[in-house]
């Protein structure tokens, strides 16, 4: 097992679960909440969580895929009733994120949306929020050692709760939970992972070490994502897979872009359900399109460090890749209608990850990235 401290405190490695009660011991926690989705209840892996957590720990797993208000809302309630004093986020983005909400509200008053980035909730979170345990059993969202929590309002607004003392106080990283993670979702997850490392890269930002860190991200999920999806039982590939999303996780905090900004907002359609890395997984090779002007020099980089040809167009080796893996061709086959656009531009506009996508983007713009992205 490995500890790393950057950022947080991580447990990396094959059977670092086990390390579960003793990172709950040194952070005080005597009474925690696990939180889960179905998904990962009917994979069998809350009862390998549970063999490490105090007898009769609540649990909660009615995580929508995309967490909502009203789920932190019943997430807190329980919270409460059992008088718990932190959370255990088992899963993937989602959970963790349910999680982040749960701990900012049962130490902070009021409502989920007073603390968005975009609505100067930023200055609002304290130190006070309740620790977080967070053990990702996908790779792909990074965020297990991320400061924002992406959470859907009643109203539909997917807005980023963001702060550095939302970052899990322990993240537990062990491949092994990811072996049994099916084809589909380790591609998905894998291209969200890939997404965090060049968009990261590419933000207009100053961070040379948040640089550094995506782009060996980057060639760590380029170099291995087939071969975990296709041989998902490679302890290898698995493992080189959630350090590359761990790194994404690490490195994101430099700001993202377009492709986030259009996946928020898609993510907050009340009347289809979309999964983010299969979003970002179409979106990135069209946004690299859009924002090639601005990214020459970092693009040179990307390609060396993916190992990619000086000549190659990274672009079309995305779309490539999107195809070998059974990405589907566009939004249309997922749900999203034309008339779904005036909606997702407004929010995407409005969206943190906007301000930092190296090529302004206008209104027109975004809806001529949606046109190409509908397929």
């Amino acid at each position: 097992m490995a500890r790393i401290a950057y950022l947080t405190s991580i447990d990396f490695g094959s059977g670092t679960l086990a390390s579960l009660g003793d990172a709950l011991v040194e952070l005080g926690v005597k009474r925690p909440l696990l939180v889960a989705d179905k998904g990962v209840l009917a994979a069998g892996i809350v009862a390998k969580a549970t063999a490490h957590l105090p007898a009769g720990t609540p649990l909660f797993v009615d995580t929508p895929p995309n967490p909502t208000e009203s789920a932190v809302n019943a997430a807190l309630a329980m919270y409460r009733e059992n008088k718990c004093d932190g959370i255990v986020a088992l899963g993937g983005g989602s959970p963790i994120d349910l999680a982040k909400g749960v701990a900012l509200l049962a130490t902070h008053d009021g409502k989920l949306e007073q603390y968005a980035m975009i609505y100067g909730g930023l200055e609002k979170i304290t130190s006070k929020v309740a620790p977080v345990i967070a053990i990702p059993t996908t790779a792909g969202t990074g965020a297990e050692v991320g400061r924002a929590a992406l959470l859907t309002l009643d109203d539909g607004r997917k807005l980023g709760i963001i702060s550095p003392h939302l970052i899990p106080k322990r993240a537990i990283c062990d491949p092994d939970l990811t072996l049994a993670l099916p084809a589909m979702l380790t591609a998905a997850t894998g291209l969200d992972a890939l997404s965090h490392c060049i968009e990261t890269l590419c933000s207009p930002r100053i961070n040379p070490p948040a640089e550094a860190i995506a782009l060996d991200g980057a060639g760590r999920i380029w170099r291995n994502l087939e071969l975990a999806a296709t041989d998902g039982s490679n302890r290898d590939a698995r493992s080189e897979m959630m350090m590359g999303a761990l790194m994404g996780g690490l490195s994101f905090q430099k700001g993202l872009g377009a492709v986030h900004s259009l996946s928020h907002a898609l993510g907050g359609l009340k009347d289809v359900s979309l999964h983010h890395g299969t979003l970002n997984a179409i979106l990135m090779p069209i946004v690299l399109r859009f924002n090639a002007p601005e990214i020459g020099q970092k693009l040179a980089r990307l390609k060396s460090a993916m190992g990619m040809l000086p000549t190659s167009d990274v672009a079309a080796e995305l779309d490539a890749l999107n195809r070998r893996l059974g990405i589907p061709k566009g939004l249309s086959v997922l749900g999203v209608r034309e008339d779904h656009f005036d909606w997702i531009i407004e929010r995407a506009l409005a969206d943190h990850s906007h301000a930092t996508n190296p090529r302004a983007a206008t209104a027109a713009d975004y809806r001529q990235m949606l046109k190409e992205a509908m397929g």
